[in-house]
């Protein structure tokens, strides 16, 4: 994993080391995701496009191997998405399979309490051998250092013009279009933060897309949120909790 040697950031670090498991461990794609359980909070590495495409799945539908393995610590496996038994993440399976792929592996970053995991895909059905799985667990702990260097830095130097890289680094982890459209939402519908988010998610879904896409089409005003997709306008009051 010498690939991370020289990097000039990061992002471009845990890129790097995302390709390096497509080239040692035989994989058709990798991810890292930084996560606290309950949701994504962004994608911090991908070895392409359609890597970071399926890490999104896991935002848009709240579900997938990723947060299953941040809130257990251990690695979660599923090597046949397909398979009837195969139920732990309904949406998330239908997606990852529309889009090719059989197999998802998390190996959880971090220590002790996980803060993301590192997701490898396979378009073919069948379990990570014993070397490429421990080339996996390597890589997981890899993928905690240039993340945790970034965040400390970003803290440290928060007050200093050299901090800059450090927080526009850490704020492109964030889904800052997500809350952007979110805001737009709330306004338009009358309805809270948390409501507007799921109907968000609700139109990406029934639509077959993420809630990244969706966001960016909220933005740039190419759908309108008076159309039935969006559920209709709330209640008096519904936009204060109320």
């Amino acid at each position: 994993m010498d690939s991370m040697t020289g990097a000039p950031s990061a992002l471009e670090a845990a890129d790097r080391l995302c390709r390096a498991c497509v080239d040692l461990l035989g994989v058709d794609g990798a991810s890292i995701s930084v996560a606290d359980g309950l949701t994504t909070q962004g994608t911090f590495g991908s070895s392409g496009p359609l890597s970071r495409r399926l890490d999104e799945y896991q935002f848009t539908f709240g579900e997938g191997p990723c947060l299953d393995a941040v809130r257990s610590g251990v690695p979660v496996l599923a090597s046949d998405l397909s398979a009837f038994e195969e139920a732990r993440w309904p949406a998330f399976r239908d997606a990852v399979l529309g889009a090719g792929i059989s197999a998802v592996f998390a190996l959880p970053v971090g220590s002790g309490r996980p803060f993301g995991a590192l997701d490898l895909f396979n378009k073919r059905r069948g379990p990570l051998t014993e070397s490429e799985l421990d080339g996996g667990l390597l890589a997981a702990e890899l993928a905690a250092v240039p993340l945790l260097e970034m965040m400390g830095a970003t803290r440290e130097m928060a007050d200093s013009a050299e901090g800059e890289l450090g927080w526009d680094q850490l704020a492109s982890l964030e889904r800052v279009e997500v809350y952007q459209a979110t805001g737009m939402i709330i306004a338009a519908l009358n309805v809270s933060a948390d409501e507007a988010l799921i109907r968000l998610r609700a139109y990406a879904y029934a639509r077959g897309m993420t809630a990244n896409d969706v966001a960016w089409q909220v933005l740039d005003r190419t759908v309108d949120l008076n159309d039935d997709g969006w559920g209709g306008a709330g209640r008096e009051g519904d936009d204060d909790g109320g």
